[in-house]
């Protein structure tokens, strides 16, 4: 009997946080633009919960997968933005209606992708992943996306050491940054020494002094998400290839993305 796949309890945990901040906003509050490409709080949830649908779509069916993903691309290749298709595909389901619709459905994908073997390989826009890296994704995605939620509400989010998934996910997509970018990738990676909400400090990498991150683990996944420029944050970085890789980095699929301006992004 396979144990219980603890990143898909940290979705579902993160997830539970990003609803308890939204159950009592008001009405006014979901159609104000965020600082993340001025998307609304009904854009936020409407993204998170059509690729939860297609994380419950790759576990189930990897053909019906590749056609919801195909509908996708095609509805991108011909100029609509991916905030746009979102608001399509969900059909007018807005503000409190949509947030208790994402929250139960978040929850049905942490239980599927709890009793899954971790190893178990499913499709994505990208290359193939396992369910592990899949439902940390989701977290990923749902604390990333929820930092302009926290930010537009003036709120300062209570961090828990679950965020280790969002951190291994960024130290390990480090030749991702580059490759991703048609650099080359530099031998030695840095390393990463960084102190977690609990305190604990958590470590990646041969110690080397001279070429290191190191730091808020919650800044440092702050940048590898793109919610807050390097220059905003206090992380400390020795060597060329480590103030380099901070400069660019990002943890998800898809096109280079360059990180948001300095004092861009802040809690209002």
């Amino acid at each position: 009997m396979l144990a219980v796949l603890t990143q898909a309890i940290d979705y579902r945990d993160e997830c539970d946080a990003l609803y308890a901040l939204l159950a009592d906003v008001d009405a006014a509050q979901w159609s104000r633009p965020t600082q993340f490409k001025r998307w609304t709080l009904d854009d936020v949830l409407g993204h998170l919960h059509m690729f939860d649908y297609a994380a419950r779509l790759t576990i189930e069916s990897p053909q019906a997968f590749a056609s919801f993903w195909d509908s996708i691309s095609q509805s991108l290749a011909s100029g609509r933005t991916m905030a746009e298709y979102a608001r399509v595909w969900l059909r007018g389901c807005t503000g409190h209606e949509l947030l208790q619709r994402w929250h139960e459905f978040s929850r049905q994908v942490a239980d599927q992708y709890s009793g899954l073997d971790p190893a178990q390989r499913v499709k994505w826009a990208g290359p193939d992943m396992s369910v592990r890296s899949c439902i940390s994704a989701r977290q990923m995605e749902a604390w990333a996306h929820g930092q302009a939620a926290f930010d537009l509400l003036g709120r300062v989010r209570v961090e828990h050491d679950r965020i280790r998934n969002i951190a291994i996910m960024g130290v390990n997509t480090f030749g991702w940054t580059f490759a991703n970018r048609g650099r080359v990738v530099p031998s030695k990676k840095p390393y990463v020494r960084l102190q977690s909400p609990s305190g604990a400090w958590w470590t990646w990498n041969d110690a080397d002094e001279r070429n290191c991150v190191e730091g808020s683990v919650v800044e440092f996944c702050q940048v590898v998400t793109q919610t807050r420029n390097i220059a905003d944050t206090s992380l400390r970085m020795s060597g060329e290839v480590a103030h380099e890789w901070m400069s660019l980095a990002q943890c998800f699929a898809g096109p280079p993305v360059a990180p948001p301006a300095p004092g861009s992004r802040f809690k209002q």
